[in-house]
């Protein structure tokens, strides 16, 4: 796993300067630090930082063709890379290495743009093709790995895997996105294409932007989607039995390293079930790395162990602490924009831990998005039908109303908390489901902000980011519509950038097998009752996986991977917390109201609100914006 930048002039042949160049590089060492190396040319700058896993005596980017007229940067891991070298010297091309990243150069010359749908792997890159003077960046189909990129008004593009990166550059504007706050505020992260900053965008997933020097700066190009076609007729056993092999098969094209390779492991259905078929392809131990931690409503780590013993792995555990908030600045300065997960928190220790044994690590991401693992597609199938009942008309009226009138009782069962299910029912489809994700509710956030910033806004709504997807869909089903959202979104948005970030500032490649994208392809094809049974969210992935794990690891409730952050606010942070409206972060810039951030923090203080998630929001956009020195747009 690597990190690049680039800087290239679209406009001429206008130096670039070294030394720049060599400070946007270096800010990424992190993520590459046994190697870096730059490519300089007229109007031409590129920068790499190189973790070596593959090809380890001659793998070093940037790296060029014969002729040295294709350069490419890139970050990643392309598995079938041996069976497209053989298809490629099939047409004369020639190799000088056994890595990876030499496949893009001649791919490239052979393919063009559509070479991007021949990798099957995380990647993102630049390359520049100086007989073409085209400069072609692209990212891999589910978003991985990450690339930002900004056309400066000079006419130089600048480019890396991280915005810090960026931010380097002297001539790039500094503005904030207010369109973008409204989004974090809404989802805990900034949704691609959008950064927090007006200028600089995120490359979505499976997209590819292609410059042409003396050209306009074009759109961006989507090459694949998650298609959700439902798939030939096959029974439940059959599809079962297809499931396990095609999960080994995934397992097994991520097993290839020069280096130490382990798991994640935290005793979670889909880390367990990638576990459970490494162990059947591998001849020695696999290294599994686990933590845990000292509350109870949080610690999955004797689950993790009962997998640990079924399958003799070296079995790697230790404890978190929960007083671990020492942890929020550095978090700050890794993830750049605002991020609002709690769980970074103890992802980025996992990856701590995981790198004192391994280079390489696999995980279970993917699963709940592929087979409907998160309780929120349990309880969206429950208000669809409901909506299906009342036309908007009378279920607009009838549950706003019991919305507004009924109390909020943070503090009861679960069954008596209806007034945000309420809030919900009123809703259309997609601004109900997005309620059902936000971090602050639409409500809160009409609160928190102030009046000049929501004048700013115009009327924006982040359910936007959903409609815009919701109108390219390609089905119709209420439960494959809430997971093609959630395969948009939340998993690049948070699932993803949260790993890549917290394994990266420990110089660890995360690899990811459910989300390969033939794998994504196949699961989005089946029966939607299959996935979600009644109450049981990942039914087919547990019974498929019935003869390789614990049944109480695969039939028990759902834990999130999440920190005390309520209890953080009413002890140890309670004093930071309290002066929070008056941080400079916040204060200057004016977007929020201070009375109603004072309130909120004494309620919560108080015990009659939780609103830690409002209040960890708040302190990690504060931080950001300390971290980066960044102030309000113009």
């Amino acid at each position: 796993m690597c990190g690049f930048v680039g800087i290239v002039d679209i406009r001429g042949r206008r130096e670039i300067d070294p030394e720049l160049l060599g400070r946007m590089n270096d800010s990424q060492t992190h993520r590459g630090p046994d190697e870096g190396g730059v490519h300089l040319s007229p109007g031409v700058g590129l920068g790499h930082r190189r973790l070596s896993i593959i090809d380890l005596s001659s793998g070093q980017q940037p790296l060029y063709n014969e002729d040295q007229s294709v350069v490419v940067v890139y970050n990643g891991e392309i598995y079938n890379h041996a069976s497209l070298r053989a298809e490629l010297q099939g047409f004369g091309h020639v190799f000088r290495t056994h890595c990876d990243t030499e496949v893009i150069v001649h791919a490239w010359e052979q393919w063009g743009e559509s070479c991007v749908t021949r990798f099957n792997g995380m990647f993102s890159f630049a390359l520049w093709d100086a007989n073409k003077s085209e400069l072609f960046l692209a990212r891999d189909r589910l978003g991985i790995k990450p690339l930002y990129y900004a056309v400066l008004p000079t006419g130089q593009v600048v480019f890396g895997t991280e915005l810090k990166a960026l931010l380097l550059h002297p001539e790039l504007p500094r503005n904030l996105d207010d369109l973008a706050i409204e989004e974090y505020f809404a989802f805990g992260y900034v949704p691609d294409p959008k950064t927090i900053l007006k200028d600089v965008s995120k490359l979505r997933p499976a997209h590819t932007l292609k410059f042409r020097r003396g050209e306009k700066t074009p759109e961006p190009r989507e090459y694949w989607d998650v298609p959700f076609e439902i798939g030939p007729a096959v029974s439940f056993d059959e599809a079962r039995q297809e499931l396990a092999e095609r999960l080994r098969a995934s397992v097994e094209r991520r097993l290839m390293s020069e280096v130490p390779l382990g798991a994640f492991l935290s005793g979670g259905v889909d880390s367990s079930a990638v576990v459970a078929m490494m162990s059947g392809l591998s001849d020695s131990k696999v290294n599994t790395c686990s933590i845990s931690f000292g509350d109870p409503r949080y610690n999955e780590s004797q689950f993790a162990e009962m997998v640990a013993t079924k399958y003799a792995t070296n079995h790697n555990v230790e404890s978190v602490q929960s007083d671990d908030f020492d942890l929020i600045d550095t978090l700050a300065s890794y993830y750049d924009e605002p991020f609002a997960d709690s769980s970074a928190m103890p992802t980025y220790r996992v990856c701590e831990l995981a790198r004192k044994h391994v280079t390489v690590a696999l995980s279970g991401d993917g699963g709940d998005e592929n087979f409907a693992g998160y309780r929120r597609y349990r309880w969206h199938a429950y208000e669809e039908k409901v909506r299906s009942l009342l036309p908007q008309g009378i279920r607009g009226p009838l549950f706003g109303f019991l919305g507004t009138v009924y109390p909020k009782l943070d503090w009861a069962p679960k069954f008596l908390r209806a007034k945000t299910t309420f809030q919900a029912l009123a809703r259309d489809s997609l601004a109900g489901f997005l309620d059902s994700v936000s971090v602050v509710s639409d409500h809160n956030r009409r609160l928190l902000f102030s009046q000049p910033f929501k004048e700013s806004l115009q009327g924006y709504n982040a359910v936007e980011v959903f409609r815009h997807y919701a109108n390219k869909t390609p089905t119709d089903d209420p439960l494959s519509l809430v997971q093609y959202l959630d395969l948009k979104t939340y998993l690049p948005g948070d699932i993803l950038t949260k790993v890549d970030r917290a394994s990266m500032a420990h110089s660890l490649e995360v690899r990811v097998p459910i989300l390969d994208h033939t794998f994504v392809e196949w699961a989005s094809s089946l029966n939607p009752e299959w996935k979600l049974k009644g109450r049981e969210g990942k039914h087919i992935l547990k019974q498929a996986m019935t003869e390789h794990l614990p049944h109480d690891v695969l039939f028990r409730e759902k834990m999130g991977f999440a920190v005390p952050l309520a209890s953080w606010f009413r002890g140890p942070l309670k004093e930071r917390i309290s002066a929070l409206a008056d941080t400079p972060g916040l204060r200057q810039l004016g977007y929020f109201d201070r009375n109603v951030i004072n309130t909120m923090v004494q309620h919560h203080q108080a015990g009659l609100r939780d609103h830690s998630a409002i209040i960890w929001s708040l302190v990690m956009f504060e931080a950001s914006m300390r971290k980066l020195g960044l102030s309000a747009g113009s």
